[in-house]
């Protein structure tokens, strides 16, 4: 029976790591998602909304609670992406599905099964990735692409209670959206990550102060200023990678004539 435990004591040590803070972190932002469609099921979207918001907090949390306690570990990386499957994909897709896009029969199902889609797509190439940018994500992350779904919809409650009720353009115009933010989320157009700035390491006072301001403005119109955050971090980081590009191009192109005046023998430059 001794020959034995050597080799049950080596299987102990092979058995995978599942660390308990982060992934009982992960684990709650996961129940934000789930309880987020239940309440979408009931048709209180306000509700299912404030609960994807706090779900995306929350998975901010997860990652630097391992990375800090140094407990990061592949089963956690895995349950965090099946989790944002959950929290950023299904939950935002079925409550812009019964809030508008139901209205557009298959267009919208389409719509609403794409937006899962390509969230779930996201997730899978952003864990494959092993030469991605510590400064930038590739595409725009499944949680932003949530946040936008889920202000929008607390925006125009908002918007509503001034103006009276949305005209049916508005309703296009999100059924539009749903489709953008879906292809940019599998596009290869580069947003910005504040994980590993060096600017934030360097001033972390300025900063506290940036964000105590932004927490008071955020304060004062919730619903309206988390629209506003969240289309710029969107069409900001796609108007930003469409500018970068021209000018890449721009260059490029000024560059193969130059290189084509200077290659050709005999030809008067001034004439």
């Amino acid at each position: 029976m001794r020959r034995f435990r050597p080799h049950g004591h080596k299987q102990e040590h092979n058995k995978p790591r599942v660390p308990f803070l982060p992934n009982f972190i992960t684990t709650m932002s996961l129940f934000c998602g789930f309880y987020s469609i239940m309440f979408s099921l009931k048709g209180d979207f306000r509700w299912a909304s404030i609960l994807i918001l706090i779900s995306g907090f929350i998975d901010g949390l997860d990652g630097r609670v391992a990375r800090m306690t140094g407990t990061t570990s592949e089963f956690g990386k895995e349950y965090d992406s099946l989790s944002d499957v959950i929290a950023f994909g299904v939950a935002p897709g079925l409550m812009v599905y019964l809030w508008q896009l139901n209205a557009f029969g298959r267009l919208g199902f389409v719509a609403a099964f794409l937006y899962v889609a390509c969230g779930a797509l996201r997730l899978a190439r952003f864990n494959v990735d092993t030469s991605g940018s510590l400064t930038h994500f590739t595409g725009l992350p499944i949680p932003m692409a949530a946040a936008t779904v889920t202000s929008t919809y607390l925006f125009t409650e908002e918007l509503a209670k001034v103006v009276g009720p949305m005209p049916g353009t508005v309703s296009l115009a999100i059924l539009l959206g749903v489709y953008i933010v879906s292809f940019l989320m599998v596009s290869s157009v580069p947003y910005p990550s504040f994980k590993h700035v060096s600017y934030i390491k360097a001033h972390p006072f300025q900063l506290l102060v940036a964000g105590v301001l932004l927490l008071v403005v955020v304060a004062l119109a919730p619903a309206v200023m988390l629209f506003v955050l969240t289309m710029t971090f969107v069409v900001g980081g796609a108007l930003w990678s469409a500018g970068a590009y021209a000018v890449q191009v721009g260059r490029q192109k000024k560059g193969l004539k130059g290189g084509s005046h200077e290659h050709i023998p005999g030809q008067d430059h001034h004439i």
